[in-house]
């Protein structure tokens, strides 16, 4: 080889390989992986994601990263060291702030999700290509989330609600257990942080998940229906008071004895004043009569004895 020719060699050698360099450090050679249950959106939009990675979420997020998620398990930060909160910013928690996974911080809420039940005991499947030990926390959305907008630290509980350390690999994979927050209802993001103590890294996931909505009872309580029936019972069978009248009531029958019915008018209520009872000129005469015939007999028997 001439001597030119050898030199133009090393000088490229020289140049291109600290290029090279980080780029195979962050290779396949050093991944460790990613939640493929409940589905991390990694996964889910990766090659290997099946039909999940032709969703429209997963075609946006793809166009938005410019890129495949060929690399689905090797979403790591280095020397994050606990400061999660300070390294990563909001609203790019789900790619960990890597411009290589950008896409998955789309605010989007039709994401492929797994549904959960509130309460219940999760088993968290984290595949790992590579073992290490390490500590998993795991954080649910704040109840009230709004998945149209960008996830963000002030979304997630200051405290995860499962933390566990060096879970066994087992078949390719770490299974963690954990009891699910029993007050979340509709759609959430599980994010999941898995801090290595063998390594200087720290991984970050977003997993969506769908919890039951809330059913709104809009009946009465029976109690209550039955209260309520009672009263429009009590309504219908009182009349009003401004339709009220006696049930039944005297017959104004005419003074000469005659069935007939009177003619409206005066002479009608003349005779309802008759059958209600006498007049008080009446009973004034009435009185008179009495006096009288007793006078008479009285001045009767004193002639006899005369």
């Amino acid at each position: 080889m001439p001597r030119t020719t050898a030199h133009r060699a090393a000088l490229a050698a020289a140049l291109v390989t600290p290029l090279l360099l980080p780029l195979w450090a962050a290779g396949p050679a050093r991944a460790h992986g990613a939640p493929t249950d409940p589905v991390s959106r990694v996964v889910a939009c990766s090659p290997e994601g099946g039909g999940r990675a032709g969703s429209a979420a997963c075609r946006a997020a793809v166009a938005a990263n410019g890129a495949p998620f060929t690399a689905w398990d090797n979403l790591r930060v280095a020397n994050v060291d606990g400061r999660d909160r300070q390294v990563v910013p909001d609203g790019k928690l789900c790619s960990g702030g890597l411009p290589g996974y950008q896409g998955l911080d789309l605010a989007r809420a039709d994401w492929p999700a797994t549904r959960m039940t509130p309460g219940e005991t999760l088993t968290m499947r984290y595949v790992s290509t590579i073992p290490h030990t390490g500590t998993f926390r795991m954080y649910l959305t704040k109840p009230g989330y709004d998945p149209a907008g960008p996830l963000s630290w002030s979304d997630l509980p200051e405290k995860p609600f499962a933390e566990v350390t060096d879970p066994v690999l087992t078949d390719g994979a770490y299974r963690v257990e954990a009891t699910l927050p029993s007050d979340r209802t509709g759609r959430h993001v599980l994010y999941t942080v898995w801090q290595n103590s063998s390594t200087p890294d720290t991984y970050y996931s977003c997993s969506d998940v769908v919890f039951p909505e809330e059913k709104k009872d809009t009946a009465l309580p029976e109690k209550k229906q039955d209260k309520e029936a009672s009263r429009e019972a009590e309504k219908e069978s009182t009349p009003l008071a401004s339709n009220s009248g006696p049930a039944s009531g005297p017959t104004s029958v005419p003074a000469s004895g005659s069935t007939s019915e009177p003619a409206p008018g005066p002479a009608s209520e003349s005779a309802s004043e008759s059958a209600s009872g006498p007049s008080t000129p009446m009973l004034a005469g009435g009185a008179a009569a009495v006096l009288l015939l007793t006078g008479g007999a009285a001045l009767a028997v004193r002639l006899r004895r005369r």
